[in-house]
């Protein structure tokens, strides 16, 4: 059964079905769509029914192995695949990549692990963003090729997050988000719920763009939601 994700659809390939019950879970809170199957055959039939963005495939399967379901997707369409298995040598990892893997996993492995790796193969695999213009609003002003923010003329210095934040706020000017929100959209995963961080990178944002941190111009709260750019 596929379930309904908006960042992408994965297959998840292995005869274990306990592998493939958790693997599935974390990509689903973190915001996939998953199908699952317990060979190569299925998952070539799955992968034939509809392509998935992206293959976690099991090496060592009885009947088709996953190298030789992967050579079959490549046949078909060019796939992005992260190998799973329980060989840990050097020559395996080698033999895996140069039949066409993106990634290679050993066995056992951390889930969360997996779906970091998920997202690193599928970043790698989006189109070249167009070069976006700098955004200015009065005396603040953010380039986001670039990665810089002026406030009065003055950079400032931000870590990834606090700018990514900014970024995602100002590019939706005037509309409050709550922190679960702000969560899910700058920190990526779905199942981390500790939200006092959204609190504190907005703390620290403030005392780094606003002329006033304790009545902000930009980086206003919303009493009982929570935060909004302002122009």
């Amino acid at each position: 059964m596929a379930v309904r994700g908006s960042r992408g659809s994965i297959l998840v390939v292995d005869d274990e079905p306990v592998i493939t019950d958790v693997v599935s879970r974390y990509l689903e809170r973190a915001g996939y769509s998953t199908r699952v199957a317990a060979d190569g055959f299925e998952a070539l039939r799955l992968a034939g029914d509809a392509a998935p963005d992206l293959v976690v495939l099991d090496v060592l399967m009885p009947g088709l192995d996953g190298l030789e379901v992967m050579r079959e997707l490549h046949e078909t369409r060019p796939t992005r695949v992260i190998l799973l298995t329980a060989k840990g040598e050097a020559s395996d990892r080698i033999a895996g990549l140069q039949s066409g893997a993106d990634d290679y996993v050993v066995k056992p492995f951390s889930p969360a692990e997996l779906v970091a790796r998920v997202d690193a193969v599928l970043r790698r695999a989006e189109p070249e963003p167009e070069r976006e213009q700098p955004i200015a609003f009065d005396d603040l002003e953010i380039d986001p090729a670039a990665r810089t923010v002026l406030v009065r003329g003055e950079q400032v210095k931000l870590t990834v997050r606090e700018f990514d934040l900014l970024l995602f706020l100002v590019r939706h000017p005037g509309q409050a988000f709550s922190r679960d929100q702000l969560m899910d959209a700058i920190w990526d995963y779905t199942f981390y719920t500790d939200t006092s961080t959204v609190t504190v990178h907005m703390r620290r944002l403030r005392a780094k763009v606003e002329h006033d941190p304790s009545e902000p111009r930009w980086l206003q709260t919303v009493w009982g939601v929570g935060y909004r750019f302002q122009p």
